[in-house]
């Protein structure tokens, strides 16, 4: 049910955390993986890595914000692949962390452009593709934040995060009829290189939010997005599936 066998899948954010962990689990149930980021080096790392464990996977570095940079890793996928199933579209940043006041306008577009602008972009050149498949599957992460939990100095962020929730539940009830499932991820607590907690009691303060009392490795939440990705999830769509550790819930 989980098996990915004859798909073509982009991933972005891949060059660390949870896109790298995605891609390569993507590919492990034999998916061919066009993987993107901006880092070039640690995409051929991951490349390679694909490669060697009898994968397929193309490498396409770029800045998803660029709406260029999503038509190319479309085009990549077309052809290399011939076609595209699914878009995994993971990029994102936290951004600058401050009171709202103290925030000034660039902070604010930079965050809403990586993580909410890059989404429409992504879906506006993935679509197309799977609609000459006749399906298809879009992922978005989101986030716990904005959605079932508010966090000072975090503004841009939530409402980025929040946004990528209507657009995944737009864009599910435009092309639901024409076979293609959109989706929001929204991950708890993870243990990536991006991740804003960094000393141990910063690290403590995290793991204590959650209901299960520690964070995620990035294969656990790689592992819902191949839920989403595959047939398991065949009438799942519209919906902001949390992978959040039960950070949603906890009062303890």
């Amino acid at each position: 049910m989980f098996s990915l066998a004859g798909k073509v899948a982009i991933v972005t954010g891949a060059s660390s955390g949870i896109g790298r962990a995605t891609a390569r689990l993507f590919a492990e149930e034999g998916a061919k993986v066009i993987v993107s980021a901006r880092r070039e080096q640690e995409l051929q790392k991951l490349v390679a890595e694909i490669r060697e464990g009898g994968g397929e996977a193309e490498a396409v570095p770029g800045d998803v914000r660029d709406e260029a940079h999503a038509k190319a890793l479309v085009d990549r996928a077309m052809r290399r692949f011939g076609g595209l199933d699914i878009g995994f579209n993971n990029a994102g940043i936290v951004g600058r962390m401050a009171p709202a006041p103290e925030l000034d306008r660039d902070s604010w577009d930079e965050t809403l452009d990586v993580n909410l602008t890059s989404a429409f972009l992504a879906a506006k050149y993935q679509i197309p593709a799977m609609l000459e498949r006749g399906a298809g599957t879009l992922i978005f992460t989101s986030s716990f934040v904005g959605n079932t939990v508010g966090m000072p100095g975090m503004a841009p962020y939530a409402a980025a995060k929040a946004g990528l929730v209507g657009l995944t539940q737009t864009l599910a009830v435009e092309v639901g009829p024409r076979g293609i499932r959109v989706n929001a991820l929204l991950p708890g607590g993870t243990d990536t290189p991006a991740a804003t907690f960094k000393t141990p009691e910063e690290w403590a303060f995290v793991e204590g939010l959650h209901a299960l009392k520690r964070v995620a490795k990035p294969e656990e939440i790689a592992r819902a997005a191949l839920f989403l990705a595959s047939d398991a999830a065949s009438f799942v769509t519209g919906a902001a599936m949390l992978a959040d550790g039960g950070i949603s819930i906890n009062r303890t």
